[in-house]
């Protein structure tokens, strides 16, 4: 990093370089790894730094682009970094924030009230691990430039390239802050260009695009009214995306939670005020000195529940996000536990409550729940420079107590629809204790480990003798008269049967505690083996395949898509994994006749289209059928034979396979899963209304 001449290793550069060097030598203290995170960390250090002058309402869009020389840049049109001489340092402002450790308007605690940077080291930091580093200012009418060389301030000789490796020169005795441009007066702003320094980070290593846009992505809902555009020039042709979000957390929560609502997304808001001793500079002695100084937290949360069991909880300090955690989040699940425990035990006899079911814990709590918290104050306490957790402990009590006031005035709100969401609620939460302690027992009792196990099973289940779970099936039928069939055409070997009784219950509309109570629901999730909901276990599922069989008519329709509600909301993964199908049984036999030497036959078809495609096809090799085709009602109307042919033996069966793609898919799936089985009939209604004239009235059985 120093001169290639001994003797212009002079004070200067012993200055600017004795805190850089610690950062080289010791790189996975300030940015957590040297791999792909720690790349990624340097960038997020520049863009933070850019959206701070947002928090404080000087910059209003931020560009960032992936160039195709291994660099990033990021340009805002904040005030700009101040380019006047620092006091006592001789430096520039420029010079200061991109060299000096322990600097910045941050870390002095005057320019920003509450911002993600606050050590004062994520530029120098950025510049030190950086093979190159160009900062462009303009301010005052001009445009000025400051290039560094692994932190090293100096010039570059760009005549023949622009690369990390052009000539160098350092500055020895003085920096020049130079002005390369004019700029209209009112126009400020900040460009920041850096290229990895290979010696740190593998060569191998690059900027990931998707984290880039998962990060402004989060950052424009925490800023509303921050436009952020980023761009990747790094392909064949460039791309572009670009974020601007007005609702702020509340379009956070909305855009996080992939299911159906049980609450609104509430907006919660507040302060709260605390004390806190730090070291300030005493400007007569010259020493650090204890005092008392008063701190204001600003909490603003988004809070939903959703009729989903997957828990999505994201928390942010200034706007960086704290992915693992801290005292913030703290205080938010202890005030949301407590109060919620506190209204199930006021409400326990309406809801139904015993000492059996035990207390909420904070699983039962936040199953469903999507939340947003953010907390804004100066000089938060973080463990390590990444700032995964906030470590100010004073921020627990602050933040427990606006939760806990605004949810206490929400119970006690009047309004009928306020009532109406927390009854659900409560339900809700109360259901996930009540599946935590059932399904706790249907482990306990449902696992085929021995005779003793398998005959605490239903009684009506039909098991198959095979242990591995990769070979065997488990066909749910439709009746009890299905089922006298069905054995004869199994398979015992390998095929399990299980029979239930009509229509189950809707468990769309139902509550846990509901489906639990109904005995075809948890005969099912016993017989599967795995539980359900949040403690599902998809290692513990008893067989390899769960097949639906029901009748080829309506009502079969409308209890498949019944059972498929069920396995949707309860036991996703099965669903995910791949392994739940629903079997084709054929809809006509067609007896022919024989002709000549040719025996009689035996046709199935499983469509209407298909049976006229067929009836054509033998009329033109001249041939006959009986008549009338038999058009099968129900499973029960075949002989074991039959069934076994059409829709049991792996060899001539077809079988749909349930599936669900990406997380798009699984938010349309969620949506026609509330759209059909949900509790609001207005939009089912009008879904039924518009597809009506598409109806062939000739395919519904009268």
């Amino acid at each position: 990093m120093s001169s290639s001449n001994p003797a212009d290793y002079n004070a200067h550069h012993l200055s600017v370089l004795e805190g850089l060097e610690a950062v080289r030598k010791r790189p996975g203290m300030y940015i957590g790894s040297t791999d792909h995170r720690g790349l990624m960390h340097c960038l997020w250090e520049i863009i933070d730094n850019a959206v701070d002058e947002a928090l404080e309402g000087f910059c209003d869009t931020i560009d960032v682009r992936l160039h195709p020389d291994h660099s990033a840049s990021v340009t805002d049109n904040g005030r700009g970094i101040p380019v006047d001489e620092v006091p006592g340092t001789g430096l520039s402002g420029v010079e200061v924030v991109f060299t000096k450790l322990h600097a910045g308007g941050k870390f002095g605690g005057g320019s920003y009230a509450a911002s993600g940077g606050l050590h004062g080291v994520g530029a120098s930091v950025v510049n030190a691990l950086s093979a190159r580093m160009d900062v462009q200012v303009d301010r005052g009418g001009k445009t000025w430039e400051m290039c560094f060389r692994r932190g090293e301030p100096g010039e570059f000789d760009d005549s023949a390239q622009r690369t990390p490796n052009s000539p160098f020169t350092a500055f020895t005795s003085q920096s020049d802050l130079k002005t390369v441009g004019k700029v209209k007066k009112a126009q400020t702003g900040t460009r920041v260009q850096f290229w990895a320094d290979f010696q740190i980070f593998p060569s191998t290593e690059g900027f990931s695009w998707e984290d880039l846009l998962a990060r402004a992505r989060q950052t424009a809902f925490l800023v509303p009214g921050l436009t952020i555009n980023c761009w990747d020039e790094r392909g064949e042709e460039d791309v572009h995306e670009s974020f601007r979000f007005d609702g702020g957390v509340v379009d956070f929560a909305n855009w996080l939670a992939s299911d159906g609502p049980v609450t609104d997304t509430w907006h919660i808001t507040g302060e709260g005020t605390y004390t806190e001793t730090v070291q300030v500079l005493n400007s007569q002695t010259g020493h650090l000195e204890a005092t008392e100084v008063d701190r204001v937290c600003q909490v603003d949360c988004a809070l939903r529940w959703g009729i989903g069991y997957e828990t999505q909880v994201q928390s942010f300090v200034n706007i960086i996000a704290t992915p693992k955690g801290g005292t913030h989040v703290q205080g938010f699940e202890q005030a949301i536990v407590k109060i919620l425990r506190a209204q199930i035990e006021k409400n326990a006899r309406k809801l139904k409550v015993s000492a059996k079911d035990g207390r909420a814990e904070k699983d039962d709590v936040q199953a469903g729940m999507t939340a947003v918290i953010t907390v804004r104050f100066p000089e938060p306490q973080f463990e390590g420079q990444t700032k995964e957790v906030l470590g100010t402990p004073q921020i627990r009590t602050v933040v427990s107590r606006v939760i806990t006031d605004w949810m206490k005035t929400k119970f006690a709100s009047s309004k009928r629809d306020d009532k109406q969401q927390m009854a659900l609620l409560l339900e809700k939460v109360v259901g996930e204790m009540k599946a935590r302690v059932s399904a706790r027992i249907h482990k306990e009792i449902s696992r085929r480990k021995n005779a003793l196990e398998t005959s605490s099973l239903p009684a009506k289940l039909a098991d198959c003798r095979l242990e591995d779970v990769s070979q065997t099936e488990l066909f749910i039928v439709e009746g009890d008269s299905a089922l006298g069939t069905a054995k004869a055409a199994r398979n015992s070997a390998y095929q399990a049967l299980f029979p239930i009784r009509g229509k189950i219950l809707n468990v769309q509309k139902a509550s846990t505690s509901d489906m639990l109570a109904n005995a075809e629901c948890a005969n099912i999730i016993q017989v599967i083996g795995a539980g359900s909901g949040r403690t599902f276990d998809i290692e513990q599922a008893r067989y390899g395949k769960v097949i639906l069989m029901t009748d080829a008519d309506v009502d079969g329709a409308h209890i498949r898509t019944l059972l498929l509600t069920l396995f949707f909301r309860y036991m996703r993964p099965l669903v995910e994994a791949g392994r739940v199908y629903a079997a084709v049984p054929p809809l006509h036999r067609i007896e022919v006749s024989g002709k000549g030497k040719r025996p009689k036959e035996l046709l199935y078809t499983y469509s209407e289209n298909e049976l006229h495609d067929k009836l054509r096809e033998l009329k033109r090799s001249g041939r006959t059928w009986k008549e009338p085709i038999q058009r099968y009602k129900g499973l029960g109307e075949m002989d074991a034979d039959q069934l076994a042919e059409t829709t049991m033996d792996r060899a001539h069966r077809s079988l749909r396979r349930i599936t669900l793609g990406d997380e798009q898919e699984l938010r349309e799936a969620e949506d026609v899963f509330e759209l059909l089985m949900g509790s609001v009939v207005g939009p089912r209604r009008d879904f039924i209304v518009e597809g009506s004239a598409a109806l062939d009235r000739e395919r519904i059985d009268a």
